[in-house]
C-alpha cells in the first residue's frame, strides 16, 4: 500500500472497491531514474528535436536526479509538491527559461500519471514564474544599411566573407530563423519565391524576395550544391554559433557599430516592417511560422499599436 497509515490504507481499499479496481493488476512501477529514461526515449519516438531532447536531459539527468539522490528520494513516490518546490528554488535559470523547465517538469510528471505509475500530477501543483515580456527591438533601416555596407567590406573575412550580405537580406527579407537561413537548401527558392513551411492543412507557405536579394542567393557559391550557406555535415547548432560570431564581427565593424546585434533581429525587423505597413497581424504570423497568433500578438503588441497611430495620422492627413 506504499503507506504506514491504517486510515489512509482502509480509505484507499475503500476507493478501490467503489470504483472497481480490486483484482486489477497495477503496472510495474519504475524507478524514478528508469522513468526519466523512458521519458527520455519516447521524446526520441516522437521525433522532437535534438536540442528539446537536450535541454529535458539536462533538467531531468542533470538536475532533478542528482537533487534526489543527494536528498535520498530513488522513487516516484518520493515526488512530492513540497520537495519539488524544493527543488525549483535552487534552479538559476532567467525567468523565461525556468517557466520553459517548469513545462518540461510537468510533461515528466504528466508522463508518468499516463503511464500509471503516479496517482497524480505534482508538479501541477506548481505555479510558473512571472516573465516580463520586452517589447523586440527590430533594426533601424539605418542600422541595416551599416550593416550591409560592413558586409561589402568584409568580403575576404574566410569563407564567411562572400556570403555574409546575401545571409543579412536573406534573414532582413524572409522573416527566417537563423538556422533555418543557414540550413537553407536551393530547392525552396523558386523565381522570387522562398518556401518557408507546409501548414497542417497541406497549404505551403511562400514569401516573395525581392530580386536584388534573390540575385544576391543565386551569386552565393558553396561546395555543397544542395545548400545555399550550409556544408552538409556540420551540426546545425554549430552554424548557428558560427552565424553568431561572424554577426557580432560585422557589428563592431559598421560605422558607428551597431550596439546588441544578433542575427534574429532581423526576423523582428522582418515582422515589425510588415505591420507598419499594414500587414494583418494574422498574415504575418503565418509567415513566421507561429502555432498561434497569440504568440506574434505577445511579441510585437508594441507594433500593433504603431501601426494604429499611422493609420490615424493618415486619417488626420484627409481631415487637414
Amino acid at each position: 500500500m506504499n503507506t504506514t497509515n491504517w486510515t489512509a490504507a482502509s480509505t484507499s481499499v475503500h476507493q478501490w472497491q467503489s470504483t472497481g479496481r480490486i483484482g486489477v493488476l497495477k503496472p510495474e512501477l519504475p524507478s524514478l531514474a528508469e522513468a526519466i529514461q523512458k521519458f527520455l526515449k519516447e521524446a526520441e519516438t516522437r521525433n522532437l528535436a535534438a536540442t528539446t531532447i537536450k535541454k529535458r536531459q539536462e533538467l531531468l539527468e542533470g538536475k532533478l536526479l542528482a537533487y534526489c539522490k543527494r536528498k535520498g528520494y530513488r522513487q516516484l513516490r518520493d515526488l512530492t509538491v513540497e520537495r519539488l518546490r524544493d527543488f525549483r528554488h535552487g534552479w538559476t535559470y532567467s525567468p523565461l527559461s525556468a517557466a520553459k523547465r517548469l513545462e518540461y517538469l510537468r510533461a515528466f510528471c504528466r508522463f508518468c500519471v499516463d503511464s500509471g505509475w503516479m496517482e497524480r500530477n505534482p508538479a501541477a501543483a506548481l505555479k510558473p514564474t512571472k516573465v516580463s515580456h520586452r517589447p523586440t527591438l527590430p533594426y533601424s533601416d539605418e542600422e541595416v544599411d551599416r550593416l550591409l555596407k560592413a558586409a561589402q567590406g568584409m568580403i575576404t573575412f574566410g569563407r564567411y566573407g562572400p556570403r555574409i550580405e546575401p545571409m543579412i537580406l536573406l534573414l532582413r527579407y524572409s522573416g527566417l530563423r537563423i538556422q533555418d537561413a543557414a540550413c537553407l537548401e536551393r530547392k525552396r527558392l523558386t523565381d522570387d519565391r522562398i518556401f518557408l513551411y507546409q501548414q497542417k492543412t497541406g497549404t505551403p507557405v511562400y514569401c516573395p524576395l525581392p530580386q536584388d536579394v534573390v540575385r544576391k542567393l543565386s551569386s552565393v557559391t558553396n561546395n555543397n550544391d544542395r545548400y545555399f550557406f550550409y556544408d552538409g555535415s556540420s551540426q546545425p547548432e554549430s552554424m548557428v554559433k558560427s552565424w553568431d560570431r561572424v554577426f557580432k564581427k560585422v557589428a563592431e565593424n559598421a560605422e558607428p557599430p551597431v550596439a546588441n546585434c544578433h542575427p534574429h533581429r532581423f526576423r523582428d525587423t522582418f515582422a515589425v516592417s510588415l505591420l507598419l505597413k499594414g500587414v494583418t497581424l494574422d498574415s504575418v504570423s503565418k509567415l513566421l511560422g507561429h502555432s498561434s497568433i497569440k504568440i506574434t500578438e505577445r511579441h510585437y503588441a508594441p507594433w500593433v499599436k504603431a501601426r494604429q497611430d499611422h493609420l490615424e495620422s493618415e486619417v488626420r492627413k484627409i481631415w487637414s
